[in-house]
């Protein structure tokens, strides 16, 4: 599969394009995994070269999951990358921190007209490092935002916790409920800390064309599915003039990802991404049947759209 690295010094912007043999005039920006051109993004890309359209993988930089200050212009500069090469159409898919990130992005740049936030939040997050210091997988931020927008942090939701205190309460969380990784209860801690305000609220009322949110009760690292419903409240109260679809579980976990996409990234076992968890293990079937209908769901929606 042929991929074009793409550096911010030259487009304005860090990832890799993936080109579809098949001529189109759609485009997906996607943002999986820890760099634009590992496995996981170029299994994306190839999902969504499936589905008849181009792919633009994205992220901070190489191998570098942690999120502070990421510019939202970077969008900007990606959506005239695509323009350049006549695309007509460009949509965005992000899971998790990304998730949130393509409603962060959608919400600013109408030429997005469709957006697929899986496990997603309906805030700004605070920024947070992945880099190791102190022996800790990873730390928030010293006063950053996840994003950024004219080199100002967006208003964001601080972390209840501090450095190193935020990843022990993470571990402890994790080994109490027996999963790799969770943070549930550290995010309820922090609005309750720090009652949400507008500000730090993602404003989905300004994105175009059509949303899908995705998201599990079941989900351990946050609670998603109070966070999509207060997002569907909010565009009831909000004038907007997008369309929308929540696909909301009782199972599935954070990993809410079409079927097809994850036996294309794990061919060995698709089920390995949710069997980190609990209600994985618990419910194996009842999460592959969530991934398999999501995966209906979002090739039908690609599709046509």
């Amino acid at each position: 599969m042929n991929k074009q690295i793409i550096v911010p010094e030259i487009d304005g912007f860090y990832g890799a394009y993936y080109p579809n043999k098949k001529p189109s005039d759609k485009a997906m920006i996607i943002m999986l995994g820890d760099s634009s051109d590992d496995r996981l993004a170029a299994s994306g890309a190839k999902w969504i070269h499936e589905l008849g359209c181009h792919a633009l993988a994205m992220s901070p930089s190489k191998k570098d999951y942690g999120h502070h200050n990421y510019p939202i212009e970077r969008f900007g500069s990606a959506i005239t990358f695509l323009k350049d090469r006549g695309i007509r159409k460009i949509g965005i898919a992000g899971a998790s921190t990304t998730g949130m990130l393509a409603l962060v992005a959608a919400s600013y740049y109408p030429e997005i007209t469709l957006t697929i936030a899986m496990s997603p939040s309906d805030f700004v997050m605070e920024g947070f490092y992945r880099d190791g210091k102190d022996g800790m997988t990873e730390r928030p931020g010293d006063n950053e935002s996840t994003v950024t927008w004219k080199g100002e942090p967006l208003p964001y939701l601080p972390y209840a916790y501090r450095h190193p205190e935020y990843w022990q309460k993470i571990q402890e969380e994790s080994k109490a409920g027996r999963d790799m990784v969770a943070s549930r209860k550290m995010f309820d801690e922090s609005e309750r800390r720090h009652p949400l305000k507008e500000e730090e609220r993602i404003k989905i009322e300004n994105i175009k064309g059509h949303i899908v949110f995705a998201g599990a009760e079941d989900d351990v690292l946050w609670d998603t599915c109070k966070y999509i419903r207060r997002m569907e409240e909010r565009l009831s109260e909000k004038q907007h003039d997008c369309t929308y679809l929540s696909l909301i579980y009782e199972h599935g976990t954070h990993f809410v990802f079409p079927e097809s996409l994850l036996k294309i990234m794990l061919p060995v076992g698709a089920d390995l991404m949710t069997l980190i968890f609990k209600a994985g293990r618990e419910y194996p079937k009842e999460c592959k049947a969530v991934r398999e209908d999501i995966d209906i769901k979002l090739r039908e929606i690609i599709t046509e759209w």
